[in-house]
């Protein structure tokens, strides 16, 4: 008697890189899906059937794994569902040898065979393998010339002045590919650069939009982002630009070229040394590098007050008018959060043994000379700025975050004596995190001032009131539990407690995460707490419930 063959579970995947003819009846996805399935057909002897789900993906690069029905898949291999992938091409799956590799291990994982029907490649056998990898590196290949050819067809267009796309400038639009002057818009161009020269400030300049009512393309006020960029596009004097380089246009230039000049002569002067370079007599540390805890960038400011001078770090949110957008924290004085973060770096500096990971490959007689002068070194300014990509400011605590490339070099520069550039970019590639809880305090009337303690030192805030309205509401519901009552009014009636709705609130306060009821047992509630605001929790969700408070 013959042995019943094993059932294989049969997923076909198809994919198309671009959306265009994917709305006809019968398309590229279509045909792949149909010569997939006749190939299965062939293969019924063996046990081979198709499920029932699709994969589909239209208009998705072979370049990523970001795509909805291939995560869909995966999963489904996840969940042991599928025994055989098929897919017209290999390069209908991925085009990236790195990516291939990943699909390759889950397949292995879950035992699951890959079958390209067209190529006639299985992963089971080593010689499928190394077919595969061999055929996937030409399509890497291909892919990365493509790339190369695009841009150089780029830099080519430009040295002919041709546009080659990105966003249009307000004060143009796009006719047959190139850039033509858009007539409605030419007056609000011409006006920005009008009044930037008259008042010779952005911040004027914004205010004298909003209050003539004159408006972005998309109807918005200019934001100061915004305008630093119109004043400085080169596209406004017929010019264009790739990379670092300008070429003349082929498009007509709107501005006059002597009233852009003098924009740029206008804004070269108005770069305020004080705020943005370390030669300033009194230099901002962290100028470029704070942000509240919104991601707003934390600009300087300064004050005068009986002839001192004061600084500060304001959120610019607030600067250009936008207070709901504002991080919690708006202002905080530049001396103590810039102590804060050179105190964080120098400790950090001092740990020897964590110091030494980021230098292990240098020798042992470089390690001890740098270990030796990390723990004495008087940080300067210079060198701070060079490690430091981001503080961020929150609530509760401080995050420094240093690029570990350039820590590395800056260790090194320490007995090379070789000048550390600032050339940190917001997003490292590697970074260093240094987080400490922190608690930030108000110490003037006006709650303008604030000053940065270490959590440690926080003093606890006992709520009578809090701490009652939950032990009676752990005390009733227990007796709930165990039968004594069953409404808050008989609870109500037995305690004497004349406020039935107050009853009411204390029970259901048994919903309060763990971690809420001991920070008000502790005391280390927020300030703001009330009983009416406690009760006012409606999420069970405890994560939910602790954002709400701010924990």
């Amino acid at each position: 008697m013959e042995a019943k063959k094993k059932t294989i579970r049969c997923a076909i995947y198809t994919r198309k890189s671009s959306e265009e003819g994917l709305e006809q009846d019968f398309n590229s996805l279509d045909a792949q899906r149909e010569a997939c399935e006749s190939y299965i057909k062939s293969q019924q002897h063996e046990g081979w059937v198709l499920i029932d789900k699709q994969y589909n993906d239209g208009g998705f690069s072979g370049g990523t794994l970001e795509r909805p029905a291939l995560k869909k898949l995966f999963q489904d291999i996840e969940n042991g569902e599928v025994d055989t992938v098929l897919v017209y091409k290999i390069d209908r799956l991925t085009r990236s040898l790195m990516d291939f590799s990943k699909i390759v291990e889950l397949f292995d994982k879950r035992s699951v065979t890959f079958v390209s029907i067209t190529q006639q490649f299985n992963t089971t056998t080593s010689m499928g393998r190394l077919t595969l990898n061999i055929l996937l590196s030409f399509a890497q290949f291909e892919r990365e010339v493509t790339g190369e050819r695009i841009r150089d067809k780029k830099a080519a267009s430009a040295k002919k002045g041709i546009w080659i796309g990105g966003s249009v400038p307000i004060g143009y639009k796009i006719e047959d590919k190139k850039l033509v002057p858009d007539k409605e818009y030419i007056p609000t161009l011409e006006t920005i650069f009008e009044k930037y020269i008259e008042f010779e400030s952005v911040f004027k300049l914004k205010s004298y939009l909003e209050e003539n009512n004159i408006k972005s393309r998309t109807g918005r006020n200019f934001s100061k982002g915004n305008l630093y960029k119109i004043l400085s596009n080169k596209t406004y004097i017929g010019m264009v630009k790739h990379k670092d380089t300008c070429y003349n246009g082929e498009h007509e230039g709107i501005i006059e070229e002597y009233i852009f000049k003098k924009a740029q002569e206008l804004l070269e002067k108005n770069r305020n040394n004080n705020k943005c370079k370390l030669t300033a007599k009194s230099p901002s540390l962290l100028a470029g590098k704070i942000f509240d805890d919104k991601g707003n960038r934390m600009n300087p400011s300064h004050s005068n007050t009986r002839g001192k001078r004061y600084r500060y770090y304001v959120s610019q949110a607030i600067i250009q008018g936008n207070k709901k957008q504002a991080g919690t924290l708006t202002k905080i004085p530049a001396g103590e959060i810039e102590n804060f973060v050179r105190k964080e770096i120098s400790d950090f500096l001092s740990d020897n043994d964590r110091i030494q990971e980021y230098i292990s490959d240098f020798d042992i007689h470089k390690q001890k000379m740098i270990l030796s002068k990390a723990s004495t070194l008087d940080l300067a300014n210079d060198f701070m700025r060079a490690i430091l990509a981001k503080v961020f400011l929150f609530k509760d605590k401080i995050e420094i975050i240093i690029c570990k490339n350039q820590l590395i070099k800056g260790l090194e520069s320490f007995i090379t004596e070789v000048p550390l550039l600032d050339k940190i970019k917001n997003e490292p590639e590697e970074a260093i995190t240094i987080s400490r809880d922190v608690r930030i305090s108000t110490t003037s009337r006006k709650g303008s001032v604030l000053v940065v303690n270490n959590s440690e030192e926080k003093e606890v805030n006992i709520n009578s009131f809090l701490i009652n309205i939950v032990a009676k509401g752990h005390h009733w519901n227990k007796q709930i539990r165990e039968g004594k009552f069953e409404t808050a009014k008989e609870i109500a009636e037995s305690e004497k407690e004349h406020n039935v709705d107050y009853v009411k609130k204390a029970i259901r306060l048994n919903i309060l995460s763990p971690r809420i009821v001991e920070c008000i047992l502790s005391g280390n509630q927020p300030a703001d707490l009330t009983v009416e605001k406690l009760c006012s929790i409606k999420a069970l969700d405890w994560q939910e419930q602790e954002n709400i408070l701010c924990l």
